[in-house]
């Protein structure tokens, strides 16, 4: 257990003594507080009501707080690919491997350590969400539902997809060890690729029935609430809430056993 929590502790080091992740953090938190404050201005001056029955009353607020993982998982994931990518592109993985020879206990170390920064961007995120879509709901008479447990339950669920995105992030670092084809897949897929076969998978009821699994799909049932739902199929399927997760988690696993055994385990010298 000491030789793990040395091998954590450095993880957390490489994390900490970089710019990188509060650089990724500040534009997430400027990002999700303009968009989520926007929108809730938006519904706000117009009116709920004018949106349909899915826009107003409770349903308002989660999707408003909702911005926090639907726009801040790929930060989350940039995270954890970059900070594995890094460790291939400056060669740090060399003195990491002849202090700990045991790569497995490397491995596992870095994804404990890059969940848990995903989980503090997850606590950011929602922090700049709820900030900001609750003071703007307010100042526009309408009930942020801050006394609402659901409110806090679909938080939680928030910091716990933003941890597991950045999970699958360190695995597609150590699949893709070149940074500049884990940045170009990351933003490819969860800009261009999977919001296109979300599209899709909503024309028929056996494409839904898998889209559903596609990792943002994953997501938003994990969280509980997202905008993209709403332009899914009424009573189309969904995971439930821990299946989503589940989802998310096997994806990071799958990823990770992928690049163990092919990047992770060759000579980084």
């Amino acid at each position: 257990m000491s030789r793990f929590g040395g091998a954590l502790r450095s993880e957390v080091t490489k994390i900490t003594s970089t710019r990188m992740w509060w650089i990724l953090a500040i534009i997430m938190v400027a990002y999700i507080a303009v968009c989520a404050g926007g929108a809730a201005a938006l519904f706000g001056a117009v009116g709920p009501h004018n949106f349909g029955p899915s826009m107003s009353g409770k349903n308002l607020a989660p999707l408003i707080y909702s911005f926090g993982p639907t726009l801040g998982y790929v930060f989350a994931v940039l995270l954890g690919a970059l900070a594995t990518t890094n460790e291939f592109r400056h060669q740090t993985l060399t003195p990491t491997f002849l202090a700990t020879p045991r790569r497995g206990r490397v491995l596992v170390a870095k994804l404990v350590a890059l969940t848990g920064a995903g989980a503090f961007y997850g606590v950011l995120a929602m922090i700049a969400a709820v900030g900001a879509g609750a003071g703007l709901l307010l100042a526009f008479g309408i009930d942020p539902q801050l006394s609402d447990p659901a409110t806090w339950a679909l938080v939680g669920r928030s910091v716990l997809a933003m941890a597991l995105w950045s999970a699958i992030g360190v695995g597609l670092g150590v699949l893709v060890p070149s940074q500049v084809a884990a940045i170009v897949i990351v933003l490819a897929f969860t800009q261009f690729v999977e919001p296109l076969l979300r599209l899709a998978s909503s024309f028929a009821e056996w494409t839904a029935q898998i889209g559903q699994f596609l990792p943002g799909a994953a997501s938003d049932s994990l969280v509980g609430a997202s905008f993209f739902a709403l332009t899914a199929r009424p009573g189309g399927p969904t995971l439930e809430w821990w299946e989503g997760g589940l989802v998310l988690l096997g994806i990071a696993v799958v990823v990770s056993i992928l690049g163990w055994f092919t990047s992770w385990r060759r000579d980084v010298t």
